[in-house]
């Protein structure tokens, strides 16, 4: 418990306090223990804030598969000067009484309802000295503390006194870190409905105090985060939350290889907090910045928060539209025209995308944009720039993002006409971002899909080493382009695999089989030590991976898996090389796979130590292998004869080559469907003997639809003798 010297400590009055009284001895040595004890894991470095303000520039804006750094290249940013504000020092006994504070609670466990009384009477001590003491490095992580415990209404209190310097203590290092201590505190009590109107009235003073001069806080590295995170409370999401998408994530979205995030979108939509004071707010501030967009739009911390608010406003269609405009530089006077662009608009745009901060801020612009606002984007700004756009370091991303958000295929058809002829020049500048955009987009709209591909493939190989060659210059497509004299090129062994060449062939090896069968040529025409290496390589063995995913014929993955004959146990204990594993025993045949077992089976002990080591040895029944090869072989071609022969009962048209390409075309002869009491009778059987081997998904399905169609059977049944009971009633 605490004891009653703390409570008198936190509720005295400073009034007659000596301003000109110095600190003593041991006031200097608190003070001192107090700096080395409470860092936070905030830096001293004058850098520090500027990291964490421009930490999030790629997730907001989306991933990119080009490895050209737009921030290193380009360093044309707009400075705004701020108002200065001069920082009064804070009195002797005031850094001794919250030096006093920080101690008591940091060392003592207290009741929760007895430590926030003892944080709201502290935080009443700063009426009056908010900037000042939250503008203080040693005593802002004091204040911190004290947000992060104390009740509702002390901490509306406190940010309602710092609403009338809340922009000079958020552009402030140390303040910064107070008012977001206080934002993310006030969002933990949104839960409740009832506080709302009291955090609406909190939120709606230092709005009012931010849109006086709303350039300055939004051009400054930390007055930027907190804006960033006031807009998010908004919408009731944590800035970290909302932003907590990794950049991988965002290019896996792209480039289709991963889902949209549409559950988030939703959900951000769905939520709606304080969604007129959102709207209220958003249009003041730009109200108040209108003279100064340009600076807006050049400066890189401002092109967070205006990022921001475009995510946030998803799914508002006018107040997106508008924003946009305004972003844009457009008058307000063709809203309703069907112009929504003018001539100067036009050209400002182009030059504008040259620059960093306009770049990222176009990309989220691209993303949000309403299908009529993109389209007059495409048709009449960029139309007739993209490969311009694509030869500049900047610009390039904005053609990816344009391709990766084409809403029909009259979009994609407008940039295949600039960009598919274009692909080897891309290449050799080192845009390869923009290709595997454009080949993500064509996937994603059914629209050039064939075109494409051939024009990848030609932009890395021609003449006699066709189709040969393609597979490993788009591999190693940096290295490759690297080089003067490409007719000497070899597999450069000990070089890590292209990232985007990964990209590229993973989105064409899932295309149909018969659009691609040149990179099946090449592929299957890899030397052994080459698939190897690729199956050992994080990104080399995704490629492998897709090509035995793909729908290509069951012989032609069987033949790339008898290239790594010999070395399947070396691979199943390396940490990528696993995952082959587990692919190529899934494509292939009894054979094939009795072999890859059996390489496995002296290396059981490594694998049980190995990461994805126990799987294997569950899901390939390795054991089960090791004390009965025999009845191991009839488990695994009894699985496969009971999905043989349900797909070609009940399986679509389309799985009609399923018995050809399966793994026991060459080992098991033909046979006959038989009735569903069979077969449901062998896939149970299967089932039981196969629970200790991690039996597929696919298997229980099985077993459910039998299931389904035997009651289905037996219900016509008794319709038919109920049916016919009728007719003998009424003979």
């Amino acid at each position: 418990m605490v004891s009653v010297g703390l409570h008198a400590l936190v509720s005295r009055n400073h009034k007659g306090c000596d301003l000109t009284e110095q600190p003593t001895a041991w006031e200097n040595q608190t003070n001192n223990q107090w700096v080395r004890k409470r860092t936070m894991g905030r830096k001293t470095s004058k850098k520090h804030a500027g990291v964490n303000a421009d930490h999030t520039v790629e997730s907001v804006s989306g991933g990119n598969a080009d490895d050209n750094n737009r921030s290193h290249k380009d360093k044309k940013t707009t400075h705004v000067p701020q108002t200065s504000f001069l920082r009064k020092q804070i009195d002797p006994e005031t850094a001794k009484y919250f030096a006093e504070i920080a101690n008591a609670i940091e060392g003592t466990e207290i009741d929760p309802e007895e430590r926030s009384v003892i944080c709201g009477n502290a935080l009443e001590e700063t009426r009056g000295k908010e900037a000042e003491l939250a503008t203080d490095y040693i005593i802002s992580h004091t204040l911190q503390t004290l947000l992060e415990g104390c009740s509702l209404d002390h901490l509306c209190s406190f940010l309602q006194s710092c609403a009338k310097n809340f922009s000079h203590i958020a552009a402030d290092r140390s303040g910064s870190h107070v008012v977001e201590t206080a934002l993310k505190s006030l969002s933990f009590h949104l839960q409740d409905n009832e506080n709302h109107s009291l955090i609406e009235h909190a939120l709606k003073k230092i709005c009012k105090a931010i849109v006086v001069n709303p350039v300055d806080i939004m051009c400054n590295c930390h007055g930027s985060h907190v804006l960033r995170s006031l807009l998010c409370l908004f919408k009731g999401v944590p800035l970290e939350e909302f932003h907590s998408t990794k950049s991988s994530v965002g290019l896996a979205e792209r480039l289709n290889l991963k889902a949209p995030h549409a559950k988030d979108n939703v959900s951000l939509q769905s939520v709606q907090i304080f969604p007129s004071l959102l709207k209220k707010f958003v249009s003041e501030m730009l109200n108040a910045a209108s003279e100064d967009i340009s600076k807006l739009q050049m400066n890189q911390y401002s092109s967070l928060v205006l990022q921001t608010v475009l995510k946030l406003l998803a799914g508002n269609e006018q107040e997106l539209l508008h924003l946009i405009r305004v972003l844009l530089g457009s008058s307000a006077g063709n809203a309703n025209t069907g112009n929504l662009l003018e001539g100067i608009t036009i050209r400002n745009i182009l030059r504008l995308v040259e620059e960093t901060a306009y770049s990222h801020l176009m990309e989220a612009i691209l993303e949000f944009a309403p299908e009529t606002l993109y389209n007059e984007l495409l048709t009449k700004v960029f139309r007739k720039s993209l490969f311009r756009m694509s030869s500049h370091h900047c610009a390039n991303f904005v053609v990816q993002a344009l391709a990766s958000h084409a809403k029909s295929q009259d979009h994609m058809d407008l940039i295949w006409e600039e960009l598919g002829t274009k692909f080897r020049d891309l290449f050799e500048m080192g845009k390869f971002g923009v290709v595997v955009s454009v080949l993500a987009a064509t996937q994603r709209l059914h629209s050039h899909e064939h075109e494409c591909c051939q024009a990848i493939a030609a932009a890395v190989c021609t003449g006699d080493e066709f189709p040969k060659c393609i597979i490993p210059r788009i591999l190693f497509l940096e290295n490759f382009f690297s080089l003067r004299d490409k007719s000497n090129w070899s597999w450069p062994h000990g070089t890590k695999i292209h990232v985007v060449g990964s990209l590229i062939l993973q989105s064409i090896f899932r295309l149909p089989s018969e659009l691609i069968q040149v990179y099946v040529t090449s592929i299957t025409s890899l030397e052994e030590h080459h698939v190897l290496e690729a199956s050992k390589d994080p990104s080399g063995s995704r490629v492998i991976e897709s090509f035995l995913n793909s729908n290509i014929s069951g012989k032609q993955k069987r033949k790339l898996v008898a290239k790594l004959r010999g070395h399947f146990g070396e691979l199943s204990v390396h940490p990528f090389g696993s995952f082959t594993v587990e692919k190529c025993f899934t494509a292939s045949n009894l054979n094939l796979r009795e072999t890859i077992v059996s390489e496995m089976l002296p290396l059981q002990p490594e694998l049980s130590k190995s990461k994805q080591g126990p799987y294997l040895l569950r899901k390939l029944d390795i054991d089960g292998f090791a004390r009965q090869p025999d009845q191991w072989k009839s488990r695994q071609a009894s699985q496969q004869s009971a999905l043989k022969e349900f797909y070609a009962t009940f399986g679509p048209k389309e799985t009609k080559s399923f018995e050809k390409e399966s793994f026991l075309a060459d080992t098991v002869s033909k046979s006959k469907p038989g009735k569903l009491k069979d077969i449901r009778k062998e896939i149970e059987t299967t089932l039981a003997s196969a629970k200790t081997s991690n039996t597929p998904f696919l298997a229980h399905q099985v077993s459910k639809k039998v299931r389904r169609s035997k009651d289905e059977k037996k219900r016509h049944r008794k319709d038919g003798e109920s049916e016919s009971k009728r007719k003998k009633i009424k003979v």
